[in-house]
């Protein structure tokens, strides 16, 4: 038997029930901020940036986008981060990767402190999440644990490839499978460069 799993119908879903939320938090302490960093003109980039900003719009978030040029140097992006990182508007920072090839992008999200960390990318969130705590997680392996979630898909006991070991995707899976309704056995693969 096979299901087929409608995401933009869950999207619309989670985003409905996110905008309730959102909502009622605003009305008992205030706005909420997003801090969108995209340094260089990656396609792929703009796109997932353009579609974060549109999405903190329809479930009534504050988004603040910092468009850099590619030529931008560390210290002018670190201390954009830094900027953000003490601003009481802002309670997340996404820095969109890839970098730039020149910068140290290891550097720039070390400054991003584990609250503000919305892509769950630094170590405290990394292992929080590797030991099973409450933490912010990575958006994609999350969201397909969610997937999962809304159609009574229960992965404890399967088999599971994840194409792919990077830092944004992949290595994060490994994390997951450390929890109580982890697949049984896992591969990553990544193809040779």
């Amino acid at each position: 038997m096979s299901t087929i799993i409608d995401g933009k119908a869950l999207a619309a879903k989670l985003r409905g029930e996110l905008k309730e939320k959102v909502a009622a938090f605003k009305s008992e302490k205030g706005d909420i901020g997003l801090a969108v960093v995209l340094v260089g003109e990656d396609p792929a980039s703009q796109v997932y940036v353009r579609n974060k900003i549109k999405a903190c719009e329809e479930v009534g978030i504050r988004s603040f986008s910092y468009h850099l040029p590619a030529e931008s140097s560390q210290e002018e992006v670190e201390a954009l981060v830094d900027e953000l990182v003490v601003s009481e508007k802002v309670h997340g920072i996404l820095v969109q990767l890839p970098l730039p090839k020149h910068l140290d992008e290891k550097r720039i999200l070390k400054r991003i402190p584990a609250s503000k960390d919305v892509d769950g990318f630094c170590a405290e969130n990394v292992g929080n999440l590797a030991m099973n705590r409450e933490t912010i997680v990575a958006c994609t392996p999350f969201g397909v644990m969610k997937m999962l979630e809304e159609y009574g898909i229960d992965p404890k006991g399967k088999a599971a490839v994840v194409l792919g070991r990077s830092n944004i995707v992949g290595s994060r899976w490994r994390c997951f499978w450390s929890m109580p309704t982890r697949p049984s056995r896992c591969a990553t693969a990544r193809r040779k460069t």
